[in-house]
C-alpha cells in the first residue's frame, strides 16, 4: 500500500503518542487498515489488519499473563484467569485504544465511517490488537511488552485492588431488576458468527419472555456483559457511551 505524505504525518503523530517508532511504517499502516477500506478501495490482495489482529490477540494474552504471574505472586491460577479475561476483553481494549485516540488514525470504508465505526468498541479493540501485533513483528516481544504495560499497568493494579477492571453490568442489571421485583434473568445465544479463531457471539438478555438487551462479544461471557449494558441503557439506568 502506498503511503501519502499526509498519511505519513498522521502516522508520525500516532507513533509519537505511543512512544514507539516503526522501522517498517507500512506495517503500522496495515495495522490501521480496516477490511471495509481495503474492500472499498479494491486494494491488491485485500490487505487489511485482520491477520495482525489475530497475532495481536495472542501477544496481548501472553504479555498480560506474564505480567500477572510476575507482579501478583499471591494470585492463584483461577484468579489470574479471571483478571486476564477482565483485562483482555473488548471493552478493555477499546478503552486502551481511546487513551491514544486510535480511532482517529483508522482507515475505514465510507459505510463504516457513516455508521460511527471510528468510535465502535469492536473496531477499536480489533485495531488495538492489530497494533500490538504490528509492534511485535517490528520490534519483538520486549518492545510490545513495554508498550502494553505502559498502557495497562495503572488499570491492572486498580483491577487487582478492587476486584474488577470494568463495571460488572450483569450484576448491576440483576440488582436493578431485583429492585423492580423481577429476579429471573436469562441470557440466550442468538447466533455465532465467524471462524473458530475469530468467532463472535450475539446474546440476548430476556426477562419475562421479553428481550430487554442485546450484545456481541468474542466469547459468551463478554456478549452477556454487553447485552446487560444495553439493557441498562434502554432502562435509563446508564447513559450510552
Amino acid at each position: 500500500m502506498r503511503i501519502s505524505a499526509k498519511r505519513k504525518e498522521d502516522l508520525d503523530k500516532l507513533q509519537k503518542r505511543i512512544n514507539y517508532y516503526f522501522k517498517d511504517l507500512g506495517l503500522l499502516n496495515i495495522a490501521l487498515t480496516h477490511s471495509s477500506y481495503s474492500n472499498e478501495k479494491n486494494i491488491k490482495n485485500n490487505v487489511n489488519n485482520e491477520r495482525l489482529e489475530f497475532l495481536g490477540d495472542a501477544v496481548i494474552g501472553l504479555v498480560v499473563s506474564e505480567y500477572l504471574y510476575d507482579r501478583f505472586k499471591e494470585l492463584p491460577e483461577g484468579e489470574m484467569t479471571k483478571k486476564r479475561a477482565s483485562i483482555v476483553c473488548e471493552s478493555s481494549l477499546a478503552f486502551a485504544a481511546r487513551k491514544i485516540n486510535l480511532g482517529k488514525y483508522i482507515l475505514l470504508g465510507k459505510g463504516e465511517e457513516a455508521t460511527g465505526g471510528r468510535n465502535r468498541d469492536s473496531i477499536l479493540a480489533d485495531t488495538f490488537e492489530a497494533l500490538a501485533g504490528a509492534i511485535f513483528l517490528d520490534g519483538g516481544l520486549e518492545c510490545v511488552c513495554r508498550y502494553l504495560i505502559d498502557m495497562f499497568e495503572e488499570e491492572v493494579i486498580y483491577a487487582i485492588s478492587k476486584g474488577n477492571l470494568f463495571i460488572d453490568y450483569k450484576t448491576e442489571l440483576q440488582e436493578v431488576l431485583q429492585r423492580k421485583g423481577k429476579s429471573k434473568i436469562e441470557y440466550v445465544v442468538d447466533k455465532e458468527v465467524g471462524p473458530d479463531h475469530k468467532k463472535k457471539f450475539y446474546m440476548n438478555v430476556i426477562v419475562e419472555n421479553k428481550i430487554i438487551g442485546s450484545g456481541m462479544g468474542r466469547n459468551k461471557k463478554e456478549a452477556e456483559h454487553m447485552a446487560a449494558k444495553q439493557a441498562l441503557i434502554r432502562m435509563g439506568e446508564k447513559n450510552e457511551q
